[in-house]
């Protein structure tokens, strides 16, 4: 209603319009022309609301116009004749106008009608679609159209085809002829051309399918074009996908047609569906004896359920691997097969199928019998039994040879190489060279170590290959039976190295024996001399060199004696050690002292360099004192007469360092590791100018290590000189001891009381005579029971008691003097030729003081005395 009002309402505006414009010209007009503007009117009615509103106009307008503007003016009908024709001539316009007016109204409303329909419909449709005119310009492209090129139809309009729609050969990418160029050029419909690509207006690709037809007029012109394109990716990519689908397929019959397995497949309730070449092989059925045929045809009664249990797996979507059964011939005989199942689906994902391979495993299983008796053979023996093949991978080792080097089953040993087995030192030499060896010969044997892949230990083996060959004569795997010969290496390694010792030590011996004689006969000489001299001379000069000389040569059998007995010591790892809180530089300054007279004799410049601050060792200073004194024997031997000999004196870290160091005959670069051998002799000559028994270093190095030092050994060859350097752990400062010894200071001993027991009635009597020189009191008892009864009577400060006594010996004389009361307090020495550890524990259990051994050293007997004897305040 509302449009109809509207409708109505304009034509109503025009006739007021149509109104004003002839009243606007009446001036000018006057009575001519008075209906002129109406027309007009009726004609803009018509045009907007149909005949209706026209002919309201119409009337209406005649009506106003005859009114004002025709010549009688003021009336409305015609009062004359000219009138009259007048309104004919106008009635008959305004109905031509009308009818006129309302057909191309409806023409025009189905005109545009049929446009929006054309556009509905091309804008509904799945393709793209673009029209142009005759030109080949683009008027409108529908939204596929608009999404496929990038163009909107706004930016399209006028644009030329070849600007939106953009095509090159998919394969060429050569500019491609766009199908709507043909159909306006020959006006034929242009149909879908293949391999086309649109490049979008971005850049980005699409391959398109495309086709055009002409747009023709009723006279049949052309007028312009419609062009239909799609995207086709998806159609693309599923040619892809079905051609490498059917190219997958013929591979897949080939492999079928040409494998060596048979292979069937079966639908899921048994019926076979393909049988290929080698399953007619096989089974000796023929595909068209089988195929359309239940699987039980091969299947042997027995075997029947295990078909159920592979339908079950297949319909759950289980492959089946491996699955080691067996089957029938045509001929009835059994076959040992290996099946692997495979489910077939449908493009649902639905199992509808299997596909079944199947291998004979006859021979295999033949195999596996024979190697399972061998296997059984193998695992029971204890020898190394392994195979690996010709890149030294390992396939087998027995249960004795896992255990052997230490892995714990087969698959350990498949890691490794067989080149992992052996000792590294020998890896080179088995795979270099006695491999190549065996690969040539067939064979070989060679004793090896093995490595114990957990531990590293070596074990030796007795290493057995073959080689074991193809009919080509070509080496397919290396063979091992190997037996475990450590032990006997070992004892071989051990009886050469006993053999070579007991020649080693039987030359030793043999060398010992002549030394030590050639050493001992050295002082009886000058001593039988000296007793001579004084015994055929009463001259105060012969007498005082034949006592020095006997000192002196003394002192070196003391030597020699006491170096027997501390090899002893070494040998029997029995040296101890009575350390105490002492002074070095004292031991060093004593030590040198009783070196002089040798150095004098030699012409030796001895030069000492001590350090101001003292320095203090818990040490046993006897031992010290020892070790010392046989370094500076030995710079005074091996060095030629007027040599140069020093000793230093040091702190370095914590550490006191002592060298001794000469010019003398050197040592071989080749003898520097073994000086501290026991019968080492740097000197070798037959005439053994330098003397010695070859054990003075061995027990320095011993007392060093033993007091927590180390020693070294310097030479640059012989005639070079030699050094040798002490490192001892410092014990505290001076300035230590000094506060804790303050007013502790011992007063010089008065002459004492002195028994002196021993059966050797000069020895005994001779030590008495020197005590005596040294304002002691002496007195004498030659065997125990006389001891203990002199001792009962005299009541001495100090008793000297030798060990091997005749009647009682000294240790259980010791013990009767200690048990009685008056034995209690005094000092009793044991005074012996047993000079071990064992026998100075043994003295002290039975009640001695102290142990000191023959031949007595007079100056250490008499600073002995001074600790034992009552001081000059009467104290002990």
């Amino acid at each position: 209603m509302r449009g109809r009002a509207a409708e109505y309402g304009l034509a109503f505006i025009f006739l007021a319009i149509a109104v004003v414009i002839r009243w606007l010209l009446d001036p000018l007009l006057g009575d001519l022309q008075p209906l002129s503007p109406l027309g007009g009117a009726v004609a803009a009615a018509v045009w907007v609301g149909g005949y209706r509103p026209a002919i309201l106009v119409s009337l209406l307008g005649y009506a106003i116009f005859s009114y004002l503007f025709i010549q009688t003016r003021g009336t409305i009908l015609p009062d004359d004749v000219g009138s009259a024709v007048g309104l004919g001539a106008y009635l008959f316009t305004s109905t031509l106008i009308i009818v006129i007016g309302d057909a191309m109204r409806r023409a025009q409303q189905r005109a545009g009608q049929r446009g929006e329909v054309l556009r509905i419909t091309l804008g509904s449709i799945g393709d793209a679609v673009i029209t142009t005119d005759v030109q080949g310009s683009v008027n409108y492209l529908n939204a596929v159209a608009e999404r496929l090129t990038g163009w909107s139809n706004q930016q399209a309009q006028g644009k030329p085809l070849e600007d939106v729609f953009k095509i090159v050969n998919e394969d060429t990418r050569q500019p491609v002829e766009s199908p709507a160029r043909r159909a306006l050029r020959e006006g034929v419909i242009v149909g879908l051309a293949n391999h086309t690509v649109l490049i979008k207006k971005n850049g980005d690709e699409c391959p398109v399918d495309d086709s055009a037809a002409p747009i023709t007029d009723e006279r049949g012109y052309v007028s312009g074009c419609v062009l239909i394109f799609r995207d086709v990716s998806e159609k693309r990519r599923l040619e892809s996908r079905v051609a490498a689908q059917l190219a997958d397929a013929r591979f897949l019959a080939s492999i079928i047609e040409s494998s060596e397995d048979a292979i069937i497949s079966k639908s899921l309730d048994g019926i076979i569906q393909t049988w290929n070449d080698a399953a007619e092989r096989l089974f000796g059925y023929t595909a068209e004896e089988t195929i359309g045929k239940h699987i039980s045809l091969i299947i042997p009664p027995e075997r029947i359920a295990e078909e159920d249990e592979i339908i079950a797996n297949l319909k759950a979507g289980r492959r089946i691997e491996h699955f080691e059964t067996a089957r029938i011939g045509k001929d009835g005989r059994p076959i040992p097969v290996a099946l692997t199942i495979s489910p077939i689906r449908d493009d649902e994902g639905m199992v509808t199928g299997a596909s079944k391979m199947i291998r004979d495993i006859t021979a295999r299983k033949l195999a596996d019998t024979e190697r399972e008796k061998l296997v059984t053979l193998v695992e029971n023996s204890g020898d190394f039994i392994g195979i690996c093949d010709v890149d030294g991978v390992p396939s087998f080792v027995n249960r004795a040879g896992l255990e052997l080097v230490g892995l714990n089953d087969l698959d350990e040993a498949k890691k490794a190489s067989v080149r992992d087995f052996f000792f590294p030192e020998d890896q080179d030499m088995i795979m270099n060279e006695f491999f190549p060896k065996v690969q040539e010969q067939g064979h070989g044997e060679v004793d090896v170590r093995f490595r114990h892949f957990k531990t590293g230990e070596a074990r030796w083996m007795a290493y057995k290959v073959l080689a074991v060959k193809d009919d080509a004569g070509e080496t397919i795997f290396f063979a091992t039976v190997s037996q475990d010969v450590t032990e006997r290496r070992q004892l071989e390694d051990n009886l050469l190295r006993l053999a070579a010792d007991l020649s080693q030590a039987d030359r030793r011996k043999n060398e010992f024996l002549a030394m030590l004689a050639h050493e001992l006969r050295n002082p009886l000489a000058p001593i039988s001399n000296a007793v001579h001299l004084l015994s055929i001379k009463n001259d105060a000069n012969a007498v005082a060199s034949a006592a020095e000389m006997l000192e002196r040569q003394v002192g070196q059998m003391t030597r020699l004696v006491d170096d027997l007995l501390d090899m002893s010591r070494i040998t029997m790892d029995k040296i101890e050690l009575r350390n105490e809180r002492v002074e070095l530089s004292p031991i060093i300054d004593q030590t040198v002292e009783t070196v002089r007279t040798q150095y004098r004799s030699m012409g030796h410049e001895l030069t000492v360099s001590l350090p101001t601050i003292p320095v203090y060792l818990n040490a046993d200073p006897t031992r010290l004192a020892q070790a010392i004194g046989n370094l500076l024997n030995n710079a005074c031997k091996f060095t030629d007469a007027c040599g140069r000999i020093s000793l230093s004196l040091r702190q370095e870290d914590g550490n006191v360092v002592l060298r001794i160091k000469d010019n003398g005959v050197g040592i071989e670069p080749e003898d520097l590791p073994h000086v501290f051998e026991m019968f080492t002799q740097v000197d070798k000559s037959l005439e053994r100018s330098r003397g010695g028994l070859g054990i003075g270093l061995t027990l320095v190095k011993k007392i060093v290590e033993l007091m927590g030092g180390t020693i070294e050994a310097h030479s640059e060859g012989l005639g070079r000189g030699s050094e040798f350097v002490i490192h001892l752990p410092v014990e505290e400062t001076a300035a230590q001891l000094r506060r804790e010894t303050q007013g502790n200071g011992t007063k010089p001993a008065t002459g004492g009381r002195i028994l002196v027991v021993d059966d050797n009635v000069d020895g005994a009597e001779s030590l008495a005579l020197l005590l005596q020189f040294s304002g002691h009191e002496t007195f004498l008892a030659h065997d125990g029971i006389e001891a203990v009864n002199a001792a009962e009577r005299v009541r001495p400060d100090v008793i000297l008691l030798d060990i091997g006594l005749p009647s009682l010996n000294g240790y259980e004389a010791c013990r009767r003097i200690r048990e009685q009361p008056w034995g209690k307090n005094i000092a009793l020495v044991a005074v012996t030729g047993w000079g071990q550890e064992e026998d100075r524990e043994r003295s002290s259990a039975a009640g001695f003081d102290t142990h000191i051994v023959k031949p007595v050293d007079h100056d250490a007997l008499i600073k002995l005395l001074s600790t034992l004897l009552p001081t000059g305040n009467g104290d002990r």
